[in-house]
């Protein structure tokens, strides 16, 4: 991999790694349109540690109070029904989804998941349930002449099954195209949620998850020498900058806005990618992946 190629690839991360695209996807066919390697599942995860940071930055005051009140609960039992500390078993519930489909699909999920038919399928799908649950939101929000303004539930009211529900829509995020803050939100919306709820949650959610992620694929890496470091690097403090200015500008955004560009986006890529495979102008496996 090229510096270049990680600059290209590193704004790629930032840019969509919390919009409801599928940062995954885009890596992969940004590589595919430019004729360079895939970058791979490794460079992913890697790179997403990056982005994470970011989330840990952006909502360190939540998440210091989410921590500090879950390890007083442990032998505080007063400090039980304290919701930031219950948030804090509400993460770890949320994120056992996702890391038992991890480690059982990671040959998957590195492999088969990566192929371009199947990206095109999951853009288009998902982009279709995300209108859905974002029109259901809208109509709960402003109302009707014969309707009334509905209440949607706020982080103060997440259950453990509703954790584990959004946790099992994160885990759909390990195949390209699905998007986590995508599928999360989308299942946040459908349960009823605010859209603020479902974003901050969708963010909580994540970390564990991508740092476990990064973590393991760093101790792959070391042991297969199969990354390149130095360009590797470079893209995780590129996704840094960018991601951590972009999760500022979603947050505002999705207090006003419509999801509906983000799923008109998906569903033109989608079959963009489509129309480009089935012509025969872009192979399935475009690009190897790399080693």
């Amino acid at each position: 991999m090229s510096w270049f190629e990680s600059l290209i690839l590193g704004l790629v991360q930032g840019l969509t790694e919390f919009l409801p695209i599928s940062s995954s996807a885009h890596l992969r066919l940004t590589a595919a349109f430019a004729g360079w390697q895939d970058p791979g599942a490794a460079f992913t995860a890697i790179t997403q540690i990056g982005t994470e940071t970011a989330v840990l930055i952006y909502f360190r005051k939540d998440i210091v109070r989410i921590v500090s009140a879950w390890f007083r609960s442990l032998t505080d039992k007063a400090m039980r029904s304290d919701h930031d500390a219950q948030m804090g078993w509400l993460v770890i519930v949320g994120s056992i989804p996702i890391g038992v489909l991890g480690v059982t699909l990671k040959d998957q999920i590195e492999g088969p998941f990566r192929d371009l038919r199947l990206i095109a399928t999951t853009l288009i799908v998902m982009g279709i349930v995300l209108g859905i649950a974002d029109r259901l939101a809208a109509r709960d929000e402003e109302g009707g002449k014969h309707r009334a303004v509905r209440h949607r539930k706020t982080l103060q009211e997440l259950s453990v099954k509703d954790g584990l529900i959004f946790g099992i829509c994160q885990a759909m995020a390990l195949i390209p195209g699905v998007s986590r803050s995508g599928a999360t939100i989308s299942g946040g919306l459908l349960m009823g949620y605010t859209r603020e709820a479902a974003a901050r949650y969708s963010f909580l959610l994540a970390i564990p998850a991508v740092l476990a992620s990064g973590a393991f694929e760093l101790n792959d890496a070391f042991d297969g020498g199969h990354v390149s470091w130095g360009p590797t690097i470079f893209a995780t403090i590129i996704a840094f900058g960018v991601g951590y200015a972009v999760i500022a500008w979603f947050m505002k955004f999705i207090t006003t806005k419509s999801f509906m560009p983000f799923v008109i986006y998906r569903i033109l890529l989608g079959i963009l990618l489509f129309i480009l495979v089935g012509t025969g102008s872009l192979a399935p496996d475009a690009g190897e992946l790399a080693h």
